[in-house]
């Protein structure tokens, strides 16, 4: 349960942390708390699950990564925890999960997120993910994104 000051915490930190040196200092001095009880109450939040983790959440488009591609892969049932995390250990994945099948319309069950400067370039790390995946992918194919829709998480009222 969330009191009042662990309320203002989670609202001043949804919009990203500031951008300095030792951000949860800062918080501190903008909510009037102490640097140690800023850090403690965002342990003590995460541990007890309100909060599931603090990142950093890149604009792949500012950076120049125009090129998005959602591969999906049909990965035989038996295979896929197996080869979904050798491709989720893939440094140019960024995120890879498994979904439901939506026969017969839609056969993929493994998805995996590529990001690049061109298409070019995410094609050629499919590949590579199509050689690590091996027969046991059925088929594959890449889906680029053409506009941003979502970069944001959940919000809590203030």
């Amino acid at each position: 349960m969330l009191d009042a000051t662990d309320r203002r915490l989670v609202a001043a930190t949804q919009s990203g942390l500031p951008l300095a040196p030792e951000p949860y200092r800062v918080l501190a001095g903008r909510l009037g708390l102490a640097h140690a009880e800023v850090i403690a109450r965002l342990r003590r939040l995460a541990d007890d699950g309100a909060i599931r983790r603090i990142g950093a959440i890149p604009n792949h488009y500012a950076l120049g990564y125009t090129a998005n591609g959602m591969s999906v892969w049909d990965i035989e049932d038996a295979s896929i925890a197996e080869i979904g995390a050798k491709v989720g250990a893939l440094d140019f994945v960024t995120h890879c999960y498994e979904r439901p099948r939506h026969l017969p319309l839609w056969p993929y069950n493994l998805f995996a997120m590529v990001h690049g400067r061109t298409r070019d370039e995410v094609r050629v790390k499919v590949v590579e993910i199509a050689a690590l995946v091996g027969p046991a992918a059925r088929a594959h194919e890449v889906l680029f994104s053409t506009r941003i829709l979502k970069k944001t998480g959940l919000r809590l009222a203030a």
